[in-house]
């Protein structure tokens, strides 16, 4: 099975934001890609469990915003990039985190795209939801590993 290495850039909603957080990469990989463990640190996920070791293929659950959520994993390069996406309630989502040591801080990179017929039907709440959840996401993750 394919899967891509890379959200879609044409997508009807592509968001990409950044944040430096005060703290190794090691740990900030450690910290978010260890799934089960998310509602610990992350307020806006209720519940979320990975069903097999962090690879290609693996899924995992989740409960964020009400929905549930079942993602595959496209790519990993453990330390620096994870992929995964999936259908969910008529939208296609692809996520792409990236984690960059420089100076002692981590700079970790998020961009997520969404497609499918709720999306075209609200194009714009769809970004700015989009845009809300991953810098909530990025801010969760900042303070977890600066108080880790």
């Amino acid at each position: 099975m394919t899967f891509p290495h890379t959200i879609d850039a044409d997508a009807p909603v592509v968001v990409r934001r950044r944040i430096t957080v005060d703290a190794p990469a090691a740990l900030v990989w450690r910290i978010h890609t260890d799934i089960d463990a998310w509602p610990s640190w992350n307020p806006g996920i209720g519940t979320a469990h990975l069903n097999d070791p962090l690879a290609p293929g693996a899924t995992f659950r989740w409960l964020t915003g009400g929905l549930d959520i079942e993602s595959t994993v496209y790519q990993v390069v453990p330390g620096e990039h994870v992929i995964w996406g999936g259908p969910a309630h008529g939208i296609t989502g692809i996520h792409l985190w990236t984690f960059t040591e420089e100076d002692g801080h981590t700079v970790v990179s998020t961009e997520e795209s969404w497609s499918g017929d709720p999306v075209l039907a609200q194009p714009r709440e769809m970004h700015r939801l989009l845009d809300e959840s991953l810098e909530a996401w990025l801010r969760h993750l900042k303070t977890a590993a600066e108080q880790a």
